[in-house]
């Protein structure tokens, strides 16, 4: 999934940041937070056929090993936020943290399907208290000026999963066996942990009153848009994503779904650069270019599989789409919630993780039904209109840079 921020502008630290040292090594903290959890997330995705195998379990039915992980952010992550509203910033990241360490724990050393299953719901739910946190953390580390700088820093744990940790997993699950990729995030969590109790700050939690209520943060101008735009982005991407793993295998790539997710994830780097350089003057263009780009790589992958190339093609031009979409949708909702900022992105962690959810589900029974071959049309089709609420939603959800300005001034 994608960072999700939590602003807490009315509860401030004791004091202000230093603005003569700029804290690196605990973005870098929050980065690799990002880091773990998506690649936590996604894994399975890459060794699904193995999964399957060594628990006993179809191909579709492992893979709703990513759609329970989505189903648990989504039922938890708006009653999270609320119940740990007041709590220690760094102790509430911790704990989610402590929540992967038991999650990947069990997964590698679990060899019943259901206690599987139960390990991944654990791990959903850290995940919900992740991505409520990291945006906001990092914002409030830093001066007012050098938020942007801060965000850029953190979310690079995202594409640097979808480059590095992905591709390493699927690699390590081919030759060592996928439980040893599991292990191995674990063993990084602990070590993720202790960094965050040397480097990154303590900061308090809300007071109370504070919070805003659901109902108005939905009558928000531009919240729901941005939310819709979500849920069809991601459920598009997540179709295919979730089972990447078989229908390289159908195109007779199933020895290289490392060397795939690798293009996918280096070229999500370069698109979140691209988004880090412009956003701030262009964020509606991004974000159409962004879905009419995904597009054309799901027409790449659907017409042109059987040729290898493509596939590589495609895979890049999907993951230089999708690299930056999680900023650009994030920052949409920041925007357009103004005071009711907590509780939107809250709805942001449950909108990105329904569609998940709801990805693994249409994607499974396609696989089952149909065969991977029809994955790219579906995910073609339900990204339309992710391409027609970026276009139409120009007001409020996605302005262009002079209604931004007004939206400013007007503040």
């Amino acid at each position: 999934m994608a960072h999700v921020e939590e602003i807490h502008d009315p509860v401030r630290a004791p004091a202000a940041p230093d603005a003569r040292r700029f804290p690196l090594w605990g973005l870098l903290a929050l980065a690799m937070a990002a880091f773990i959890t998506l690649l936590t997330e996604t894994l399975p995705a890459g060794v699904l056929p193995a999964m399957a195998r060594d628990l006993d379990a179809s191909v579709s039915a492992a893979g709703q090993t990513v759609t329970l992980y989505a189903i648990a952010s989504v039922l938890t992550a708006v009653p999270l936020v609320k119940m740990t509203a007041e709590w220690p910033r760094r102790r509430l990241l911790l704990t989610a943290v402590c929540g992967f360490i038991v999650a990947n724990t069990i997964t590698a050393l679990s060899t019943s399907f259901a206690l599987t299953l139960v390990s991944r719901f654990l791990a959903g739910t850290a995940s919900a208290l992740i991505w409520a946190l990291l945006a906001g953390y990092a914002r409030r580390m830093v001066e007012p000026h050098q938020r942007g700088r801060a965000l850029a820093i953190a979310s690079a744990g995202t594409p640097v999963a979808l480059a590095i940790g992905v591709p390493a997993g699927a690699f390590f699950a081919q030759t060592l066996g996928w439980r040893v990729s599991f292990a191995g995030i674990s063993i990084l969590t602990v070590l993720l942990a202790l960094w965050i109790l040397l480097s990154v700050p303590q900061f308090p939690g809300q007071k109370r009153g504070e919070r805003q209520p659901l109902s108005g943060a939905l009558r928000m101008p531009g919240v729901l848009p941005v939310l819709g735009a979500v849920a069809a982005y991601v459920l598009a991407h997540s179709v295919l994503y979730n089972y990447i793993a078989p229908f390289l295998g159908s195109v007779g790539l199933g020895e290289r779904v490392d060397a795939v997710l690798l293009a996918f994830g280096g070229a999500s780097i370069l698109g979140l650069w691209l988004v880090g350089t412009l956003i701030d003057r262009h964020l509606r263009t991004l974000v159409i270019a962004s879905s009419c780009l995904f597009a054309l790589a799901a027409v790449v992958l659907g017409l042109f599989a059987q040729f290898p190339v493509f596939v590589f093609i495609g895979a890049a031009l999907w993951g230089f789409a999708f690299g930056g979409v999680a900023t650009l949708l994030q920052t949409a909702a920041a925007e357009a919630a103004g005071s009711a900022v907590d509780m939107v992105q809250s709805l942001f962690v449950t909108a990105w993780n329904l569609a998940i959810a709801a990805g693994g589900v249409i994607g499974g029974i396609l696989l089952a039904g149909a065969g991977p071959e029809v994955l790219p049309g579906a995910t073609l089709v339900i990204a339309v209109p992710a391409i027609l609420t970026s276009v139409l939603a120009c007001r409020n959800a996605f302005p262009g840079r002079t209604d931004r300005q007004r939206r400013e001034a007007a503040s």
